[in-house]
């Protein structure tokens, strides 16, 4: 089952449920956020809320997605309150591309680098037994939800940036309840996009290099996943593909399980404040970076797998170059 929101003619919003290849309306649903607070309410799954309500009119997700009417599958009405978050070398085979950036940079280019540190971490303790605890992954912070951009949206990278790039990744999408429990709602694709350029320069500019907006959805899968998943990351320039490789994920591909990734995220009492919504980021294996392509003004991002619906499609606009510092005003 998949959820998404769209853009109605008069400016609201309406949920979408697809099964298989039928779309319709979800009768009585505001919103994403309000289905899932009414999950909450009524202690039901939300495939289980969603059974609950009627389904109405039949819709054309691919044309209203060429007319720009799909938004984010779930938005807060306060941007404050939803968190873009993320994790880093998570997924096998992840540390080859940041370790070979790092270590160029090192004296020794021998010497274990602390990225494969960190991996090597994940691998051995990444995946603890039911009720234990296993080592914390590389954790960062891309911004709250006025960095969220709609599929079909622009990927701004701004002046100061080195570089705009894709991240092909999964997402989780969470709601926190009233008693600060958190809830999944489901899983969606995500461009976690990344200044690759500027982290190169040193492993410490991660953080910087983070800052940057992000796209998601255009739907949410809920239940479970596959242990497995094998989408598809592809680059567009002038309507030609000049890049494509597959992306892996799933716990299968990774070093860590999603529940240990969970819990390292929302051991934190600041990620669970009833009513804040969290889209967490669980990393990949995949760049085009890695493979020695920059991309440039224009270029059309759309990463795709199966069962998750459409493809998460986003164009990348680079800001021109701006040296002119920002200036503080003292009260």
């Amino acid at each position: 089952m998949l959820i998404s929101q769209i853009l109605n003619t008069d400016g609201s919003l309406s949920v979408v449920v697809r099964n298989g290849s039928e779309a319709s309306v979800l009768v009585g649903v505001e919103s994403t956020y309000a289905l899932a607070l009414e999950a909450i309410a009524k202690g039901q799954t939300i495939a289980e809320c969603i059974r609950s309500h009627a389904l109405g009119a039949a819709v054309d997700l691919e044309q209203l997605a060429s007319e720009g009417r799909l938004t984010l599958p779930i938005h807060h009405a306060d941007p404050a309150h939803m968190h873009l978050t993320g994790t880093g070398l998570t997924h096998l085979g992840s540390a080859s591309t940041r370790n070979a950036m790092h270590a160029s940079n090192a004296a020794d280019a021998a010497k274990e680098t602390d990225s494969m540190k960190m991996f090597r971490m994940g691998v051995e303790n990444g995946k603890p037994a039911d009720g234990e605890c296993g080592v914390q992954p590389e954790w960062f912070y891309k911004g709250n939800g006025t960095a969220a951009v709609a599929p079909g949206g622009d990927l701004v990278s701004p002046s100061f940036a080195d570089d705009g790039g894709e991240e092909p990744e999964l997402a989780g999408i969470y709601i926190v309840g009233e008693d600060s429990t958190p809830f999944r709602i489901g899983f969606a694709l995500a461009n976690e996009f990344s200044d690759h350029v500027m982290e190169r320069v040193n492993y410490l500019y991660l953080a910087h290099s983070k800052l940057r907006p992000a796209s998601f959805g255009p739907e949410i899968l809920v239940g479970d996943l596959p242990d497995s998943i094998v989408g598809t990351s592809r680059i567009r320039r002038d309507g030609k593909v000049i890049w494509e490789k597959p992306f892996l994920s799933g716990e299968a591909n990774m070093s860590h399980t999603f529940a240990n990734l969970e819990h390292h995220h929302f051991k934190y009492d600041l990620f669970c404040q009833p009513g804040d919504l969290h889209v967490h980021m669980f990393g990949t294996a995949t760049l085009s970076f890695a493979d020695k392509i920059s991309c440039r003004d224009g270029d059309q991002f759309e990463i795709s797998a199966p069962g998750f619906g459409g493809a998460l499609c986003n164009r990348l606009v680079m800001t021109p170059a701006d040296a002119a510092p920002v200036g503080v005003k003292v009260l």
